[in-house]
């Protein structure tokens, strides 16, 4: 059996808006946020006291996405498009408009751009020229959610049509559609090992599918009261952790889907509106958790086998 334990760190507050995402910076004790103020914020571990402003945007984001490889963090700035900050010159280096929709996912692979739109559109963009490589339009409604899974060539997208659709990586050819939740599919993840997808969605459902199963459906989990925003893992691929428009965070097992432990306001002093964003760094094992109630949440955790 294993014991969790939590402890509240911090909760910083620079935020003047909604914080919508939290993505991991160039070392381990390195974080950005971002949100309806259209502030991306540089936050240290060892230091909270420090948060600085890297960048204003004149709308609000909902996207960030660190490219080590480069040391670029990319902004996806709903209603305008994509912009690249070179972080050892801390300046922007490119942007490109996409369009009048809000962007919901960035991710890179091998220098590669993954965006996806409000519009149902994934646009695919060399990050070196800012050229569109491909355009995926499989739907009108929000494309909300992108994972890769490089074992098996595939990139899975999360819609608000209900549906997961998996792309073959090299031609970007549809090879799955998994009508797979009643309502939107608002993240998608593979696991570390690559063997599954898990899901989750407006629903309040998890539900994990097989990959070597052509993406059959091997679990469906009554998870959270509202919707699931998102998920991410622990540094040792052992348990990860969801959180809700149902205010709390929940941590898992990752082998049996089993739930530990529930983080809310009533029993951690947690966060008081929709948790939207996750981030768990390999810093000590600190969670980072961004919320509409304007503050992002560190948390320590502890396994303990009893």
């Amino acid at each position: 059996m294993t014991k969790v334990e939590i402890h509240k760190v911090n909760t910083l507050a620079g935020h003047q808006d909604c914080v919508y995402t939290v993505e991991s910076g160039p070392e381990p004790h390195l974080f950005f946020s971002a949100g309806g103020d259209g502030v991306v914020a540089q936050w240290d571990l060892n230091d909270l006291e420090s948060g600085r402003m890297l960048a204003k945007l004149d709308s609000s984001v909902y996207a960030l996405c660190y490219y080590a490889e480069r040391n670029v963090l990319i902004i996806g700035q709903n209603f305008d498009g994509i912009h690249l900050i070179d972080l050892n010159e801390r300046k922007q280096v490119g942007s490109i408009n996409l369009g009048s929709s809000a962007i919901f996912d960035v991710k890179v692979l091998r220098d590669r751009i993954f965006v996806a739109l409000a519009n149902g559109e994934v646009h695919i963009l060399d990050i070196t020229t800012l050229k569109t490589i491909e355009v995926l339009s499989y739907s009108d409604k929000s494309a909300r959610s992108i994972s890769f899974s490089t074992l098996n060539g595939h990139l899975a997208v999360g819609y608000s049509d209900n549906m997961i659709r998996v792309f073959n990586l090299k031609d970007f050819s549809l090879l799955h559609e998994v009508e797979a939740h009643k309502i939107s599919v608002f993240t998608v993840r593979y696991t570390p090992d690559e063997r599954y997808l898990i899901s989750g969605s407006r629903d309040a459902h998890l539900k994990i599918w097989d990959v070597q199963q052509d993406y059959t459906l091997k679990e469906s989990v009554v998870a959270h009261m509202y919707a699931i925003n998102h998920l991410d893992f622990s540094a040792d691929g052992k348990h990860f952790v969801t959180c809700s428009m149902d205010k709390s965070i929940k941590v898992w097992d990752a082998e049996t889907f089993q739930l530990l432990k529930v983080i809310d306001k009533a029993r951690h002093a947690g966060h008081g509106t929709s948790v939207n964003k996750l981030l768990w760094t390999n810093h000590n094992n600190l969670l980072v958790s961004a919320s509409d109630d304007r503050s992002i949440s560190i948390w320590d955790i502890t396994f303990n086998l009893s």
